[in-house]
């Protein structure tokens, strides 16, 4: 494949927030030219130290960088047809999710220094910020390579409006975004059924036809509660056995659901036979406490229990500097981890072995709690691993994490698709929504949407006010 000779490769300009978002963004453009203001460099520099998602987004491009640099003026264009490139399979502005990788990748990178154009978005707009230097470089670049597109992307939408009203093209960088975030697969479905006796049924042998409620064959592992004028029952689409059946109310290590969606989802945590669950709810709908309750249930069955979620300050609001050693800096983040193991401890008495069993998984690391990042490059084996707050990663982010199984672990993500901390992820487009839309109907993933909240009415109050 060569570039096209009938029309000349756009140029798409990098804004920060576009390389904190993904830092192989570079490699997601097909045959177009990429390039990155100096400006931009200079932000990374500020971004590169820390553990939160848009650190390692950051040292990771740097590090891209770093490699192309090797034997390459960056001021010169530089080939990006590596044949380790990422694979941009999901997509983006120049790509459309059809790039692919190694030879096949035509486009070429190089970073812009000029800042000097006609128009000058600093006197434009009143400021030497760091925004108006990109646009400035923008500018330069549009009129320097006259008879090409030269396109500015970014994920901030205040400065794609400026780079509009200097008549520049400016577009969002989108590698995934789900349509309908209404309509998110739940996983869940109430069926209304007027003959009592399909129910009656599956009380008695455990299992039912799917056409003998009326139903096509669903989903795998799908979930149904079951009604009749006089009766009701929980059940599951079990694939192996193309069956409804029952789901019990069972409790897992002291914690026993509270109503038919808790049911649902600590059925799918402890259902061997799916490999990959996701939870999804607001806040109190006890995501994060359903998921550590079954995987402790479960700890004879894996090597480890892991416990780890993105470190990204609430509100993306950094709370300082903190003393202490490694553990004491991030404990902060992780508290809330801790809040939901101290819930179940407490469901015992201290004196009780399933009191003391928990201090001893910690002690021994059976039970590790840990920051997403510092799992980056390992492989999991034998490992059941939760992963709360997972709308707060990108779609790559969460395709890599799911990479690391290997034989016997099974990953539970949990997390709130509306409550977004960081600020280059929304609902649509966070890894949480990707992977329920992407794997729903696969025989090897359950997922279940929890909208009742069982905190305290007074939780459940804010929740319906806010």
């Amino acid at each position: 494949m060569t570039r096209a000779t009938s029309r000349p490769a756009k140029i798409f300009v990098l804004d920060t927030s576009v390389i904190l978002y993904d830092a192989n963004a570079i490699y997601n453009f097909k045959e177009h030219d990429v390039a990155i203001p100096i400006t931009v460099l200079e932000e990374l520099d500020h971004f590169k130290k820390g553990d939160t998602v848009i650190n390692l987004q950051a040292r990771e491009f740097i590090r891209h960088l770093d490699k192309m640099s090797s034997h390459n003026m960056l001021q010169d264009w530089v080939a990006l047809d590596k044949p380790d490139a990422p694979d941009s399979s999901t997509g983006s502005n120049g790509s459309n999710g059809s790039g692919s990788v190694g030879s096949q990748r035509r486009g070429r990178f190089r970073v812009v220094v000029d800042e000097e154009a006609s128009m000058d978005a600093r006197l434009i707009f009143g400021t030497a910020k760091n925004d108006h230097r990109i646009l400035n470089t923008t500018l330069a670049l549009q009129e320097r390579e006259r008879g090409r597109d030269v396109i500015l992307v970014s994920k901030d939408i205040n400065l794609r409006v400026k780079a509009r009203a200097l008549n520049l093209r400016a577009e969002e960088y989108e590698t995934v975004r789900i349509k309908d975030v209404d309509h998110l697969y739940k996983g869940k479905t109430e069926l209304e059924i007027d003959d009592p006796s399909p129910i009656q049924k599956l009380y008695e042998i455990g299992g039912i036809q799917p056409g003998d409620v009326g139903l096509e064959t669903p989903f795998p592992n799908h979930y149904f509660i079951l009604k009749s004028p006089s009766h009701s029952a929980l059940a599951w689409f079990n694939p192996a056995s193309g069956q409804l059946e029952r789901v019990q109310k069972l409790p897992a290590y002291g914690i026993t659901p509270r109503n038919a969606e808790q049911t649902f989802a600590l059925h799918a945590i402890m259902n061997p036979s799916v490999p990959l669950v996701s939870i999804s709810g607001k806040a109190g709908t006890g995501k994060t406490l359903l998921a550590l309750a079954g995987a402790l249930e479960q700890r004879k069955e894996f090597r480890q229990v892991y416990l780890a979620r993105p470190l990204v300050p609430l509100s993306n609001k950094d709370i300082g500097y903190l003393p202490g050693d490694i553990k004491s800096k991030i404990n902060p983040y992780m508290q809330p981890l801790w809040d939901n193991l101290n819930i179940i401890k407490h469901q015992f008495d201290e004196r009780d072995r399933e009191f003391k069993r928990i201090d001893e998984m910690v002690e021994m690391e059976k039970l590790h709690i840990t920051p997403l990042a510092y799992i980056r490059g390992r492989s999991f084996s034998n490992i059941i691993f939760i992963v709360d707050e997972a709308q707060n990663l990108t779609p790559h982010e969460v395709r890599t994490i799911i990479t690391r199984a290997g034989e016997g672990t099974k990953f539970v993500f949990t997390g709130d698709i509306f409550q977004i901390d960081t600020p280059y992820l929304d609902a649509q487009s966070n890894g949480l929504s990707y992977l329920i839309d992407r794997i729903k109907g696969n025989r090897l993933y359950g997922h279940v949407s929890l909208e009742k909240g069982e905190r305290s009415e007074l939780a459940n109050l804010a929740s319906m006010m806010l």
